[in-house]
C-alpha cells in the first residue's frame, strides 16, 4: 500500500512556503553564474586565523565542556560577554540574564511566530521586508498588516492610520516587526526621531516591536543610530542579533534580548526544537569576543562590505539603462532597485537566468506578493570583477525586458 503522505501531513506543514534565496542558491551552483541574489558574507570576511586561535584556546581551557551539553539559555560566559558589549555599543541596558542564545537569528524568528501568534492573529511589517521572517510568521497562519516606507523610514502617519483601523475593528496587532538598521531588502534605516514615535505608539496600541538587527555593525559611513531597544524601559522591544555577519554564519549563533517573560517563554520552546544551541561555537565565539578580535573584525568588514557596495553603484551608474532606481545603503549587504512599471521581474527572472545571472524578485518581500518592477541585490559576497560582469549581464536583460510591454497581462495589472 502506497503511503498517503497528504493525509498524514499537518495542515501547518501544508501550508509552507520555500525561501526564494535557499531555492537560488541550488539553482547558482555552476561556476559561470553570477548571483546578486544571496545574503552571503564574503568569504574574505571570515577571520580565519582568529578562529584557529580562538579554537585552540577552547581545547587549552574548555574542550570536555565545549563537547557537552550546555544549557538552553546558552553559554554563560557569552551571554556575559554579550551584556557588556551590547551595553557598551549598542546602548542596551541588559544583563546575562536578558539574553538567550539561538541557533540563528532565524531560530529567534520562529520563538516569536510560536509564542505571538495565533491562527488568525495580526501583526505588522514594512512593506518591503525581510522574506524568511514573512515565511516564520506565514507557517503559523496569522494576517500581515504592512506599512509603507517612504523616504524617511517607516510612514508613520500610515502605520497610525492603520492602528486606528485595526483597533476599530477589534483587531490588536500582536506585534510590529522591522530590520531597523539596513534594512533587508532595502539598505535603508529608520531615522532617530522616527524610532521613538514607534517605540511610543508601542506603549499606546500595546503591541511589542520585534528589532531584528543581523547588520547594525556593518556602517560605511555616517553616524550610527542606538538600536530602539536602547530607548527600551519596558520591555516592549525583543532585539535580535546574530554572529552570521561578524564572524561565520556556519557557526549558526545568534541572540535575543527581551524581558524575563519573554526569555522564559523562549526557552522553553528551545528546549522542544534543539535543547541548546552549538556548545563547540559558543565557547569560540566566547574567546572571539573575549580576546578583543571581534571590534577590529568588524572594521575590516566595514571596509571590505563599503568597497564592495561603491564597485556595485559606479557598475549601476555605468550599465543600467535610464528610468531604473536603486537605493544607497550607508551599511549592510543590500541594495533595492526599482524599475519602469512595464517591467516585471519575476518574469523576467528566466531571461537573466538564461544570462547566467540571478537577483531576488521584489514581490518575494512583501506579504501580499505585489510590486513586480522591483528587485534586491547583494554587493557583499562576489569579487570585484563579478560584480561587474553580472550589473552588465542584468542591465542587458532589463533593457531586453523594457521593449516588452506587459501592461495587457492580468497578472501583472493585478499585481501593479
Amino acid at each position: 500500500m502506497v503511503v498517503n503522505y497528504d493525509r498524514l501531513f499537518s495542515r501547518r506543514s501544508k501550508i509552507q512556503k520555500s525561501s526564494e534565496i535557499r531555492e537560488l542558491l541550488k539553482l547558482t551552483q555552476s561556476p559561470d553564474f553570477i548571483s546578486l541574489g544571496g545574503g552571503l558574507p564574503n568569504p574574505e570576511a571570515f577571520p580565519v586565523d582568529i578562529i584557529h586561535e580562538c579554537i585552540e584556546k577552547v581545547f587549552k581551557t574548555n574542550i570536555l565542556n565545549a563537547l557537552q551539553y550546555g544549557t538552553t539559555e546558552g553559554l554563560p560566559l557569552l551571554r556575559e560577554v554579550i551584556a557588556e558589549r551590547m551595553k557598551k555599543k549598542k546602548t542596551i541596558d541588559c544583563e546575562l540574564h536578558d539574553i538567550l542564545i539561538t541557533s540563528g537569528a532565524q531560530q529567534a524568528l520562529s520563538f516569536v511566530a510560536f509564542n505571538f501568534l495565533d491562527s488568525g492573529d495580526t501583526y505588522m511589517t514594512s512593506a518591503p521586508t525581510y522574506l524568511g521572517a514573512l515565511q516564520a510568521f506565514h507557517a503559523y497562519e496569522a494576517n500581515c498588516e504592512s506599512i509603507p516606507m517612504n523616504d524617511d523610514g517607516i510612514d508613520i502617519d500610515a502605520l497610525r492610520r492603520n492602528l486606528v483601523r485595526l483597533h476599530r475593528t477589534g483587531i490588536i496587532p500582536k506585534f510590529y516587526y522591522t530590520v531597523a538598521t539596513f534594512q533587508n531588502p532595502s539598505g535603508e534605516t529608520i531615522p532617530l526621531e522616527q524610532r521613538k514615535e514607534l517605540l511610543e505608539l508601542a506603549s499606546e496600541y500595546d503591541f511589542v516591536i520585534i528589532e531584528d538587527d543581523p547588520y547594525g555593525d556593518l556602517v560605511f559611513e555616517g553616524k550610527t543610530i542606538p538600536p530602539i531597544k536602547s530607548f527600551d524601559t519596558k520591555g516592549r522591544v525583543v532585539y535580535i542579533s546574530t554572529f552570521s555577519k561578524i564572524l561565520a554564519p556556519g557557526f549558526r549563533l545568534g541572540w535575543v534580548i527581551a524581558s524575563e517573560e519573554i526569555i522564559n517563554k523562549f526557552a522553553l520552546t528551545k528546549q522542544s526544537m534543539d535543547l541548546c544551541s552549538n556548545v563547540f561555537t559558543q565557547y569560540v565565539a566566547y574567546e572571539y569576543i573575549k580576546g578583543g578580535y571581534l571590534d577590529r573584525q568588524v572594521e575590516q568588514i566595514r571596509k571590505l562590505y563599503k568597497h564592495k557596495r561603491d564597485v556595485m553603484l559606479e557598475a549601476l551608474k555605468k550599465y543600467f539603462p535610464k528610468g531604473a532606481k536603486w537605493t544607497v545603503p550607508r551599511g549592510g549587504l543590500f541594495l533595492w532597485v526599482t524599475l519602469p512599471k512595464n517591467v516585471n521581474t519575476r518574469l523576467m527572472f528566466k531571461r537573466a537566468i538564461a544570462k547566467k545571472v540571478a537577483y531576488v524578485v521584489g514581490d518575494s518581500f512583501y506579504s501580499d506578493g505585489s510590486n513586480y518592477n522591483s528587485m534586491r541585490l547583494n554587493f557583499s559576497y562576489s569579487g570585484d570583477e563579478v560584480i561587474r560582469e553580472g550589473i552588465r549581464r542584468l542591465a542587458e536583460v532589463i533593457k531586453e525586458e523594457m521593449a516588452v510591454s506587459y501592461e495587457k497581462e492580468p497578472f501583472f495589472a493585478e499585481g501593479v
